[in-house]
């Protein structure tokens, strides 16, 4: 049995500071107080100073409570046992169901020796083109999706969460508006894929403290099921609101504070979190797809900024769209070329007609006379943006190449598009009559 104290020193928020020796970083604690047992884990180790950060707050906590050490980090129960359940952010079923306590795996342990990882070389199709044609998804790749407050980023991670070619998924929930929750909750089961669905979820109304726990112990259960051989997906939102609760610590804690008030370390406490995704030789993999708004629009912000520099590109959602300038995904070339032959030249030709497009819109903007090329690209750019752009639009990524080049075929001739012959001969759709169309075009 550990030894209890009763000198707690302070009580700050959600954080108390007690006097104790042989204490390690990030143990867990229990603390009896008049109204039960409460959960803390260590944050700071000053001389015999600690402080600890209490789960449910530290509302009915006096001085004179007893504080035990348990000796151990943060436990989260693992196992298939966990598929279809709902958990808040200290891992206590929310759905009513037994609690779990086989299987117990530390959290926040480091990230995966680099050694151990293999390129990522597989391609997550989600059903939809701006993300499988023009911006794929990577097996063990990790990815922000910059946004604003308003736009349906949730919406987004929830139609992926039902369509994405993996074989778990955990939904990580930080400051969700209990509507959101219940919006995952009952989409995923209206379309079948709560079976295979973690969810731990932290609501705007539950303690910070519980806020900083949901991607550590996501991404813990993550790592348990990758190394079983299973393909993980964790959908994580909203980071800005992690990275806020960082803050709101680091205040109480009376860190001196870094830029608009965040902590210092918000860069490496980002990293230690992306970095957990991993595609291990041998067994399975941890994809990473988080939401991030954007304070002010303001992609300078400290939390989108910090986010650039660890993960491998970024979607930008705006006005309801996958915006297809500034969202970039680095890993694509490492599958696009091994989906189908056209891929490639789909996605660099529709993108550049598309920006073309752009321009032709600021000149019919400031009133310039439209030439027939400006014509065809205004028809092209309205197909794009409903055919391709639309959220609304659910194809597989072969279908989606077809569509492409229906589009093209529709508004441009063969020549038109500047792509290879040899591409042109196999891929350029036929007419009614069985032919195909103008292919008295030079190649590139």
């Amino acid at each position: 049995m550990q030894k209890a104290y009763t000198n707690i020193i302070q009580i700050a928020g959600d954080v108390i500071t007690v006097e104790a020796e042989g204490v390690g970083y990030l143990d867990i604690a229990q603390i009896t107080t008049r109204r039960g047992v409460s959960l803390a884990q260590v944050i700071r180790i000053d001389s015999k100073k600690i402080s600890l950060q209490v789960f449910a707050g530290t509302r009915g906590i006096a001085t004179g409570d007893k504080v035990r050490f348990l000796g151990y980090p943060m436990r989260v129960a693992t196992g298939e046992n966990l598929l279809g359940r709902i958990f808040n952010g200290s891992g206590v079923p929310l759905d009513h169901g037994p609690v779990l306590s086989e299987g117990l795996i530390d959290i926040g342990a480091p990230s995966v020796n680099p050694v151990k990882r293999i390129i990522p070389n597989k391609i997550i199709r989600t059903g939809i083109p701006m993300i499988d044609v023009f911006n794929s998804l990577v097996e063990s790749q990790k990815l922000p999706i910059f946004s604003i407050a308003g736009e349906p980023y949730n919406e987004l991670l929830a139609r992926i969460a039902i369509q994405a070619e993996v074989d778990i998924i955990i939904v990580g929930g930080m400051g969700l508006k209990y509507d959101d929750y219940l919006f995952f909750k009952e989409t995923l089961n209206a379309h079948g894929a709560l079976s295979r669905c973690i969810f731990f979820i932290h609501t705007a109304s539950d303690p910070t403290v519980e806020c900083l726990l949901v991607p550590d112990i996501s991404l813990a259960v993550a790592e348990d099921f990758a190394l079983k051989g299973k393909r993980v997906l964790v959908l994580l939102t909203d980071m800005t609101n992690f990275a806020d609760s960082l803050k709101e610590i680091s205040i109480t804690m009376e860190q001196v504070p870094s830029n608009r008030g965040y902590p210092g370390d918000l860069y490496s406490q980002l990293a230690a979190r992306y970095e957990k995704a991993v595609d291990f030789q041998g067994a399975g993999s941890i994809t990473i797809l988080s939401a991030t708004t954007m304070p002010g629009d303001d992609v300078t912000h400290p939390v989108p900024d910090n986010t650039g520099y660890i993960t491998e590109g970024q979607f930008y959602l705006k006005a309801g769209v996958i915006e297809p300038f500034g969202s970039l995904s680095r890993l694509k070339q490492q599958v696009n070329g091994k989906t189908r032959a056209d891929h490639r030249a789909i996605m660099d030709t529709m993108i550049q007609l598309f920006a073309s497009y752009r321009e032709t819109l600021e000149k019919q903007s400031m009133g310039f006379q439209m030439s027939a090329w400006d014509e065809k690209l205004l028809k092209y750019g309205s197909l794009f943006e409903k055919n391709m752009m639309s959220l609304k639009v659910n194809i597989p990524l072969e279908k989606a190449l077809d569509l492409g080049w229906q589009i093209l075929s529709d508004c441009f001739t063969p020549e038109e598009t500047g792509i290879k012959l040899s591409i042109i001969q196999q891929f350029w759709p036929v007419s009614r009559d069985g032919s195909q169309n103008n292919l008295k075009v030079s190649p590139r």
